[in-house]
């Protein structure tokens, strides 16, 4: 059992002020000496960010679709261990899950998981009686979520605080705070959502600072702790990467479904080497091969869940960043690149051309190297004509369409990460294009929302637009490690 405090902050609607709110119940509670564990649904990469900094921890992600809701409450209780609260920042609407998958994915399903009671962030600006309803549908829609309380944002006057708290008082739900509007608090976004912390520390520092202000300044502290307090025990164990790595072989290869048809796998699925010790963590602590993660404003987006399972598969985890260093970590035996947004900074990576070099030669080797998004865009010849890596013989360009949304995936081609056949479930989320999409052995085949094939696999490269979180699978850490050790 699992017993911390806990509050789960929600909305009606994207843009009603779930982050600032979480964001400063977060620091608020850290500022009275309070460890305080930050939680975001979903595969929201930024938010984490903020909570990081709020918090002096591990912003962590509860994603119901791609990690299972098996996942939700261990990855939970993993971050929230030895805490005095943990705050989770909902995504969407309440209500909002993974699209045609009903509840699956969605604050509602985390908060119903983790037993956890909701606080309803409703953006006021606009109405006075009508709240009382929102805020009844909301709370009589699934009599499973617990809605604790509300928390007015964007009020306009004390009258109109009367107003809606007159409302309220009708709903049987408790008005716990009521935040007027500032904006001087709000955080720069652009072409993914807001600005990284990474790329603004000074100014983020000071925006938590005065989301924290609000809070303190407008919310009743007291009764929202009560409120964390009255959740009961979660049942189940708590997360390890350890347990994880030592559990597992190897990804299972799975047969593509049928509706995945002309998405077939291209090589046998290779049978588990007769080396491997199934169960045997202890075996894979000798070598310790250097793993190098980038890191640094071009490339912030990661789940901390991956390096941990690296390490516990027999890694020592180091980043570095690629924008600053010119040579990769010393004695370099595997490369992960991950999210971010090299587009912005496009001209300062094609600029630090003895890094591109050393990356290229490391790929050129054979060593496994892991890219997601922007790691692709990195190893690819150019990006909005700047010239990249050149691993890949590909062309990236910014698009004005956005690639959004969650994925059922297939690899197709034997890789570091995963064996052909492998099914993996994973999300997209960029505004860029690869031409071409997919090399001559692609990484994977998707079904949703159309049939393609995408990424690359050669040599010891696999590089996809596919986020994927390896807690689903922690077989791919320990495969990654292994070919490492070579």
């Amino acid at each position: 059992m699992v017993n911390v405090p806990r509050l789960v902050i929600a909305a009606p609607s994207s843009g009603s002020g779930k982050t600032t709110v979480a964001t400063g119940l977060m620091a608020a509670f850290a500022g009275r000496g309070l460890a305080v564990s930050g939680h975001k649904v979903g595969p929201d990469y930024i938010d984490p960010g903020y909570h990081t900094l709020a918090t002096g921890r591990p912003g962590r992600n509860l994603d119901a679709y791609m990690c299972g809701p098996e996942l939700v409450a261990p990855l939970f209780a993993h971050g929230a261990q030895g805490c005095d609260l943990a705050v989770v920042e909902g995504v969407m609407g309440l209500y909002d899950g993974a699209s045609g998958q009903g509840e699956l994915a969605s604050t509602a399903q985390v908060a119903k998981l983790l037993r956890a009671p909701v606080v309803l962030v409703v953006d006021a600006s606009s109405q006075s009686r009508s709240v009382a309803a929102l805020v009844h549908g909301f709370a009589s829609w699934d009599t499973q979520v617990r809605i604790g309380g509300v928390i007015l944002n964007k009020v306009g006057s004390d009258r109109h605080e009367a107003l809606l708290r007159e409302a309220l008082d009708e709903s049987g739900v408790p008005v716990l705070g009521v935040l007027r509007r500032a904006p001087q608090v709000a955080v720069p976004s652009r072409h993914l959502g807001l600005v990284p912390v990474a790329e603004r520390r000074g100014d983020a520092v000071g925006a938590v600072a005065a989301m924290a202000d609000r809070v303190r300044g407008g919310c009743d502290l007291d009764a929202l702790m009560a409120l964390a307090q009255s959740a009961p025990p979660v049942p189940g164990a708590v997360w390890s990467a350890a347990e994880a790595v030592g559990a597992c072989g190897e990804p299972v290869p799975l047969p593509a479904p049928s509706r995945n048809r002309g998405l077939r796998p291209r090589t046998p699925a290779p049978q588990t080497p007769p080396d491997f010790v199934r169960g045997d963590p202890q075996g894979l602590n000798c070598g310790a091969p250097v793993v190098s993660v980038a890191s640094g404003p071009a490339f912030t987006f990661s789940y901390a869940e991956h390096s941990e399972l690296l390490a516990a598969a027999g890694a020592t985890v180091v980043p570095f960043d690629p924008l600053r260093d010119e040579a990769l970590p010393e004695g370099t035996r595997g490369l992960v690149v991950g999210g971010g947004f090299p587009e912005v900074y496009a001209p300062e990576l094609s600029a630090n051309e003895p890094l591109r070099k050393a990356v290229a030669e490391l790929a050129l080797s054979g060593a496994p190297v892991a890219a997601e998004c922007a790691g692709l865009l990195y190893l690819a010849r150019s990006l909005d004509g700047l010239p990249m890596c050149g691993v890949l013989d590909a062309e990236a360009r910014m698009s004005e369409r956005l690639t959004l949304g969650y994925r059922d995936a297939v690899a197709l081609s034997d890789s570091v990460l995963a064996a052909t056949g492998t099914r993996m479930r994973g999300h997209e989320f960029h505004r860029t294009v690869l031409e071409p999409g997919a090399g001559e052995a692609p990484a994977w085949g998707m079904h949703q929302p159309e049939r393609r094939v995408e990424g690359f696999v050669q040599q010891g490269v696999h590089a996809s637009y596919l986020h994927t979180h390896w807690a689903s699978a922690p077989g791919t850490a320990r495969r990654f490690v292994e070919r490492c050790k070579g």
